[in-house]
């Protein structure tokens, strides 16, 4: 077609363009380090340099008035030209130094005349390579300032970056020693904590190995007390049981003497009308029940207390066997006096009748006026009759102990809960015991009554019964006596009216059941030695913990109770006694005497006052005493109990004072301003709290 020919034509025309046959590489950006290091390069001539100072440059001088001639704005615009711009040797071959196609000198001369002449025809070419060169040079001038420029940039940058590489280092060994520093003192601290703790913890291996020696140490204290106790309660249970063994011998001693003077009345048989033999029998079977215990304790080892009473009831039989066949005897010499004198007067009448009337005259009989008193000095320390009842009731007490003591130690289920159910049976109704009404007293009374008695009663919604348990009734007859006396302990030593309503219900338990009463006394003479009067003394070898228990003192873990709370325990207990001894339950028998009266309390105070005084509790418990007992005191013995009162205000009070230091002042003041207003008043006030019969009404 004619217009595809065009269009090849003008293909043509701009291939053979000068911009047509510019050379482009499309790889360059493949070799962009070379472009970038040809660019940084300093600049440097190129390689037709020489070959134009050798062969250009002669000619331009000899043609420089052609060249002179040229207006300098031709040559500015040749420059501006495209057509000016230096072609390659690949496009021409015409500025090319060395051309392969001179195979020898003589072609190259010839090649050379040629060029020059092409040269000298042309000044344009000329022209292009001094602007090459002009343009090499400015380029060359201007890369070597951008050179510098980038030179000074660059080491202005290295310098900053050296300093702020210098600074960081600084900061960075100050950071660095800064740590050191810290880690320094972290490990310091640390080594100082451990040696701290280290010390703490020796301090406490210290203060524990201390402590466990204290405790060994009371472990073998306590150990060897407890062997010296045993071996002292060996030692006494030996002695106990040869005196009992004595005392049994004594008890056979005493038998056979009563057997012979059974024996004896032999003499009276015709004059007896009851059966000697049955007498006689019976003392033979007395004789030989104590030469069994004796056998029988002999084999065993040494008599036991259940032995030695049992000898002394049949020796007390054996005495009241002869004591009733003393009675015959005498019944019967008696008779037979009698008898003799009415024969003998029935002789003598009719002897009179024989012999007429005669005076008689009977000789006045002489009489003999009573003997003067005998003043008694005061005792210092409680009488042998006292000691001896004081350790029957302990002994009893021990006894009564050791009866139920399978009841106690039993690992069975079953004995446990009934010993659980019936020390509540017996507690529990005393702990009850309160300023209630009269009413409500008499049921609780009923109910412990009836426990003792053995009939069931309701406890914790069961019902129990002493006779569950062949031990049953020991066991509540002790636990109850030891109620008792714990209440006095500590419910009247805080509230002194509970002492009447609990000491009435006592009373007649003690009326009723005896045993009670002496298991009472036995615990309140153990808690408190003053209620006997007993004073313990130290003696040699005895703990001192052992000392202070016998002073009725309590002793936990080697430390004594506070005084202030041992007279409390001690007034609790003496208030309590105080009011047992002279109170009755109003619903029982009262043709028969009070079991343990007021002639009790007045031998308590007595025998107090022929003690020394102790510091504190004497003044303590006088003052207890007479303010609960008193009234009662001075209505039963009257003149007797002033004149008592009189002697311990002129007498005691002295040595009460003598003894006493100035901190323990209280209790003796108390006393001493009592009894002043009680002699001044000449009566003794009613104590507070005390059951009248409007109690009972209620």
């Amino acid at each position: 077609m004619p217009s595809e020919g065009r269009c090849w034509e003008t293909l043509q025309a701009l291939r053979s363009s000068d911009k047509g046959r510019l050379c482009y590489y499309r790889d360059w950006l493949l070799r962009g380090e070379d472009v970038l290091e040809e660019c940084m390069s300093l600049p440097k001539l190129s390689s037709y340099s020489g070959w134009v100072v050798e062969h250009v440059l002669p000619h331009m001088q000899e043609n420089q008035p052609l060249s002179e001639t040229l207006p300098s704005s031709a040559s500015a615009s040749a420059l501006d030209q495209p057509s000016f711009v230096p072609k390659s040797p690949d496009t021409s071959s015409t500025f090319s130094p060395a051309s392969p196609a001179t195979p020898d000198g003589t072609k190259g001369k010839d090649e050379s005349q040629h060029t020059e002449s092409m040269v000298l025809q042309s000044s344009r070419g000329t022209k292009v390579e001094g602007c090459i060169r002009m343009y090499e040079l400015a380029h060359r001038m201007k890369g070597a300032e951008g050179l510098r420029q980038w030179q000074e940039e660059q080491d202005r940058k290295v310098r900053a970056l050296s300093e702020m590489a210098s600074e960081q280092l600084k900061r960075f060994d100050e950071w660095k020693e800064l740590k050191q520093h810290k880690e320094y003192q972290d490990l310091r601290e640390v080594m100082e904590k451990s040696s701290r703790e280290a010390l703490g913890h020796q301090e406490k291996l210290k203060a524990e190995h201390r402590h466990r020696a204290k405790i060994l140490n009371l472990k073998l204290r306590e150990a060897e007390q407890q062997r010296v106790k045993q071996a002292e309660l060996e030692r006494l249970r030996k002695e106990e049981g040869q005196v009992r063994l004595r005392a049994l011998y004594a008890l056979q001693e005493e038998m056979l003497q009563l057997s012979q003077q059974l024996d004896a009345s032999e003499q009276h048989k015709g004059l007896l009308k009851v059966d000697l033999a049955a007498f006689q029998t019976r003392g033979n079977q007395l004789c030989s029940l104590i030469s069994g215990i004796i056998r029988a304790s002999s084999e065993s080892g040494y008599p036991t207390a259940e032995s030695q009473a049992e000898a002394e009831r049949a020796l007390q039989e054996m005495r009241d066997l002869l004591v009733n066949l003393g009675q015959e005897i005498t019944r019967a010499c008696e008779d037979k006096r009698r008898q003799d004198e009415e024969e003998a007067q029935v002789k003598l009448q009719e002897a009179q009748m024989q012999q007429g009337p005669e005076a008689h005259k009977e000789p006045p009989a002489t009489s003999q006026g009573p003997g003067g008193k005998q003043n008694e000095d005061l005792q210092v320390k409680v009488q042998d009759i006292t000691m001896q009842w004081y350790q029957q009731l302990q002994d009893a007490s021990m006894q009564c102990m050791l009866t139920f003591e399978g009841l106690t130690n039993s690992k069975d289920s079953q004995a446990k809960k009934i010993k659980m159910d019936l020390q509540k049976a017996a507690t529990i109704p005393v702990s009850q015991i309160s300023t209630i009404a009269g009413s409500k007293l008499k049921e609780i009374f009923d109910k412990i009554h009836s426990l003792l008695s053995g009939k069931p009663v309701q406890s914790g919604g069961r019902s129990v019964s002493v006779t569950l348990n062949p031990q049953g009734l020991d066991f509540v007859q002790y636990k109850l006596a030891e109620k008792f006396v714990k209440q006095g302990e500590e419910e009247v030593a805080s509230h002194h009216e509970a002492a009447f309503p609990i000491a009435v219900v006592a009373s007649g338990i003690w009326e009723l059941h005896p045993r009670v009463g002496d298991l009472i006394l036995a615990h309140l003479h153990k808690k408190c030695p003053y209620s006997v009067p007993f004073y313990p003394t130290f003696k040699e070898g005895m703990a001192l913990e052992d000392y202070q228990r016998m002073l009725g003192y309590q002793v936990k873990d080697s430390k004594v109770e506070q005084q202030d709370n041992f007279l409390k325990r001690m007034s609790g207990m003496i208030r309590l006694y105080a009011a047992i001894i002279q109170l009755r339950w109003p619903y029982g028998n009262r043709q028969e005497i009070h079991p343990h009266g007021l002639n009790h309390g007045w031998r308590w105070l007595a025998q107090i006052l022929n003690m020394e005084p102790l510091s504190d509790v004497t003044a303590t418990l006088l003052f207890d005493f007479l303010e609960v007992c008193g009234n009662a005191l001075m209505k039963q013995y009257q003149v007797q109990f002033w004149k008592m009162l009189i002697l311990i205000k002129e007498d005691y009070f002295p040595r009460i004072e003598a003894i006493t230091s100035s901190g323990q002042m209280g209790s003796f003041i108390r006393l001493k301003q009592f009894l002043e207003k009680c002699l001044q008043h000449k009566d003794i006030p009613v104590p507070k709290g005390f059951l009248t019969s409007s109690f009972w009404r209620s």
